[in-house]
This record gives C-alpha cells, sequence and structure tokens, in this order.
C-alpha cells in the first residue's frame, strides 16, 4: 500500500550558533541582541524568544540563530547529531 510518504534530505545550510554556559552573559546577550530575542531567568535559564513562542534554554545548550534570523535553543546532544563546524569565527580582542 503507497501512501505518498517520500524521503527526503536536509539542505546544507550554514547557522551561526553559541554554546549556553550558564556564564557567559556578556556573549549571549551581543550574540541574542537582547532583549529583543531574549532574557535571563532566575539562576542559569536563558528565555529565547522563537517562532514557535518563548522556549527555555539550560546550560550545555545551543543556540542557534536560523537562515531566517530565527533564534532556538537546541539541546548538545540533537546538535552534535545535526550539526559540525564549518569555521571557527573569532572575534577582535
Amino acid at each position: 500500500m503507497t501512501y505518498g510518504c517520500m524521503k527526503y534530505r536536509k539542505k546544507p545550510v550554514l547557522v551561526d550558533a553559541l554554546r549556553w554556559t550558564g556564564a557567559n552573559y556578556a556573549d549571549m546577550e551581543t550574540f541574542l541582541e537582547f532583549p529583543h530575542n531574549g532574557h535571563f531567568d532566575i539562576g542559569s535559564r536563558l528565555r529565547i524568544h522563537t517562532l514557535k513562542g518563548t522556549m527555555t534554554a539550560i546550560p550545555g545548550d545551543w543556540i542557534v540563530r536560523g537562515v531566517a534570523g530565527e533564534y532556538y535553543p537546541v539541546c548538545d546532544g540533537i546538535f552534535q547529531k545535526t550539526y559540525e563546524p564549518y569555521e571557527v569565527m573569532l572575534q577582535p580582542v
């Protein structure tokens, strides 16, 4: 019996990502362009304003800026299975 389902492969796209350590507040404020796209919550939780509403990131999660400029948190296990480094972006000191 066929039901019209096909296999699809995700297109290779480059995204920007920064890992939330629970302590890298300044880096996260710059990356998320605070307070427009997120804010810090009690403790080490980070609230991200996503296309699907506000989501919570905990230390160890990656914050990804997608192809349309949207932000979303990704747990480390899923991030490691989905993404690989492309280049290291160094900020001038």
